[in-house]
């Protein structure tokens, strides 16, 4: 099943998990290795895909789902939704 979601910016790929037997966890790695990991991939969640509602859902962690997003308001890096400070909420 193909997700179309965002086209992951240049330099990283998604992958898709199983996460349960309804939802797939979407993982960002970055193309790139570094040697203070020994050059292992550099990788974190984007989000969670729930197949039977066809919702998407901002991760809390990498095994917790959050709530669900509109896909409009994500960003091709994750799902998660950016808190606005005080002084950008308008009246």
């Amino acid at each position: 099943m193909k997700l179309l979601f965002h086209k992951p910016p240049e330099g990283y790929h998604y992958e898709k998990r199983d996460f349960k037997s309804n939802v797939i966890a979407i993982w960002i790695h970055f193309d790139r290795r570094f040697d203070y990991n020994n050059g292992a991939e550099c990788s974190c969640i984007w989000g969670f895909y729930n197949t039977k509602t066809k919702q998407f859902y901002a991760p809390k962690n990498s095994t917790t789902m959050g709530n669900v997003v509109d896909l409009n308001k994500t960003t091709p890096y994750s799902a998660m939704q950016k808190l606005k400070d005080k002084l950008e909420y308008t009246v």
